[in-house]
């Protein structure tokens, strides 16, 4: 089963935001719009263009689910 099956990525960085927060998403994947005014609305703009970036965020977010359960 995919994990990620009818997750929106804006779901999947509310989730991270909310669980672990932007600092530990920049320790993670090393990206400017985590770290210097980070918003929902501006990651979801980079990682939309940025393919490698959104993979990265979309392996933290089901390691971090896999983490909870």
């Amino acid at each position: 089963m995919d994990p990620l099956h009818g997750i929106t990525l804006e779901k999947i960085l509310n989730y991270l935001v909310e669980n672990i927060g932007w600092e530990a998403m920049y320790d993670e994947v090393k990206v400017n719009c985590f770290k210097f005014d980070a918003s929902i609305k501006s990651s979801l703009t980079f990682l939309r263009k940025t393919p490698w970036a959104r993979t990265k965020v979309e392996q933290l977010y089901i390691r971090e689910i896999k983490n909870k359960a």
